[in-house]
């Protein structure tokens, strides 16, 4: 992923469907449009456009004596905008109007068109990770965007945050019944007062299926490897034996240099036996 300058000629103007999404925080990667590819000779797979809005100006340098505060005021917040664009053109207005139509009309096809937006953008924050050596730089989903939005536009204007047409999707709410049955709520309150412990093995399952999710394959097995392990040993639970030859040989496959297949099974128990313990099941 490298940062490209826009390109020339008649595709600045056709107009390219893309999805927009705006964070409350810094997302880490620098301001400016990078074109993705999945290898230096690749065919283009999107163009990601960071952009930061409403960034307060700080001035560290002018003065480094603390500051006596009272009642301080909150902190202007900058909002990060990431902007996945489709790497082609759409061969007229017509054809990009048809498309977002259907995305308007089938619940399934948003779903996916956001699925693969965020892969790029998740993909974009572990390059930042590398490059900047930074483990505090985190992924991101759908539920934390402040808004999440799907059109088209020019080119040139799509860069610029300027669409020719587009729709906001709902905010993302709480998932009810499950959430309810679960009393996340309860359980942060106990965790923080003292009264229980997580599990390592909770943290590297959620690792295991945020790597999953993103299509970090390879990363996902290591940790899934690594999590049933640890669940085995807090937990003394053998009903993720049936998994065991399954996850050893997808860390093995990795460890190759390799894409494994197979994880979601073994990641999905894991996350079943805790979900079950949480439950008092």
């Amino acid at each position: 992923m490298r940062k490209q300058p826009a390109r020339p000629g008649a595709e600045r103007d056709s107009p390219f469907g893309c999805v927009q999404l705006e964070f409350g925080f810094l997302l880490g990667p620098p301001d400016g449009r990078y074109l993705v590819r999945g290898a230096p000779d690749g065919a283009p797979q999107a163009v990601l456009v960071f952009g930061t809005l409403g960034a307060p100006e700080r001035h560290w340098l002018r003065d480094r004596r603390p500051r006596e505060v009272d009642q301080p005021p909150p902190e202007p917040v900058p909002t990060s905008r990431a902007t996945v664009v489709r790497p082609e053109p759409f061969p007229t207005a017509e054809a990009a109007s048809a498309w977002l139509d259907e995305l308007r009309r089938d619940a399934e096809a948003r779903e996916a068109e956001l699925e693969r937006a965020l892969e790029v953008l998740n993909r974009a924050l572990r390059a930042q990770r590398a490059a900047a050596a930074d483990p505090y730089v985190a992924d991101v989903s759908a539920g934390r965007a402040l808004v999440v939005r799907m059109g088209y536009g020019r080119g040139e204007a799509v860069a610029d945050g300027r669409f020719g047409e587009a729709f906001e999707l709902p905010r993302e709410g709480p998932r009810g019944v499950r959430r309810s049955m679960e009393a996340p709520e309860e359980r942060f309150a106990a965790i923080l007062g003292g009264h229980e412990t997580p599990l390592a093995a909770e943290e590297l399952v959620l690792r295991a299926r945020a790597d999953l999710d993103a299509g970090r394959g390879r990363e996902a097995a290591l940790q899934a490897r690594v999590a049933l392990e640890a669940l085995a040993a807090e937990l003394g639970d053998s009903s993720l034996e049936v998994h065991r030859d399954a996850v050893i040989q997808a860390a093995a496959t990795a460890l190759r240099g390799e894409s494994p297949a197979g994880l979601e099974e073994a990641v999905a128990a894991m996350e079943a036996l805790l979900r079950r313990r949480r439950l008092g099941g």
